[in-house]
């Protein structure tokens, strides 16, 4: 599928029409850190049949150097961060907080692949009182970040 036909899915049927038609994994290797897979959907795409549609978007889109940065939820599967119009050297990154305090204590991250200008991550679980948010990283330092949820 061309990006062309990925920007057209999102401008006629929003994201979630995208996520259905996206390959069930990123190229690129994932990262975490902290305690990241300590809870369950964590180590999972939010392409998993499971939780597939169930996802909208929190927040506003929000933006750095032209690229975009998107926060998504479900209360069935967790949460996501996805990047678009990305540049190479960039992540998307998921941060979770165990206790809802706003404190890092996992996070994931993906980066852009050659080719594309997107990256979304895999699952944070930021439910039964955990909260997480989405930050687009480029060459080792936070852009923007979105708030907690």
């Amino acid at each position: 599928m061309s990006r062309r036909s990925i920007r057209t899915l999102l401008a006629a049927g929003g994201a979630a029409a995208v996520l259905a038609l996206l390959p069930t994994s990123a190229q690129a290797a994932p990262h975490s850190g902290g305690n990241y897979g300590a809870y369950g959907m964590e180590g999972r795409y939010p392409t998993t049949s499971f939780c597939s549609g169930t996802f909208r978007q929190i927040g506003a889109t929000t933006y750095a150097e032209g690229m975009a940065l998107k926060y998504f939820y479900s209360d069935k599967c967790g949460s996501f961060a996805r990047i678009e119009n990305s540049r190479a050297n960039c992540a998307a990154v998921l941060q979770r907080s165990d206790s809802g305090a706003g404190r890092v204590d996992g996070w994931v991250s993906e980066t852009v692949d050659a080719g594309i200008d997107y990256a979304y991550t895999q699952m944070g679980n930021n439910l039964n009182g955990r909260v997480s948010r989405a930050v687009l990283s480029c060459d080792g330092h936070d852009l923007v970040a979105t708030g907690w949820y």
